[in-house]
Order: C-alpha cells, then structure tokens, then sequence
C-alpha cells in the first residue's frame, strides 16, 4: 500500500512540470551590456563610468599613436 501511495506521489510530481515551458536563455552580449548599466547606477558608479572614459581614451591615444606611425614611415621614404 505504501508503494502505491509513493508511485502516486511520484507520478503526480513528475506531471507537475509537464506544463511549464523551459526557462528562456539570455543572449550573453545582452546580458553584459545590461550589467553594465546597472553598475553605473549602483555604489561605484563613478569608478565605472571612469574606466568606460579611461577606455575610451586609450583607444584615442592609440588612434594617434598609429597616425604619428604612419607619418614617420611615410617621412623616411
């Protein structure tokens, strides 16, 4: 009798689930770009505002390094 009862227990467990849909997958770059705007928002704010200005500038300073470069070799031939 007890095996019956688990097995009527276990069953009706198993069909519980049976209608719900799967949890929906986020789209990783999604997601980060998301996080990103929260952190700006949250307790370091500023630091991570800052390190998006920091990057930014790197990529400038490398922008010039590479003109400057290219101007050198160009001068040399």
């Amino acid at each position: 009798m007890a095996r019956l009862g688990l097995a009527i227990f276990l069953l009706a467990a198993l069909l519980q689930g049976c209608g719900k849909e799967a949890p929906k997958t986020a789209d990783p770059a999604t997601e980060r770009a998301e996080a990103l705007e929260r952190s700006k928002q949250g307790a370091f704010g500023t630091q991570v505002k800052a390190l998006e200005n920091s990057k930014g500038m790197q990529d400038d300073l490398d922008k010039k390094a590479r003109e400057a470069i290219d101007k050198a070799e160009q001068g040399a031939k």
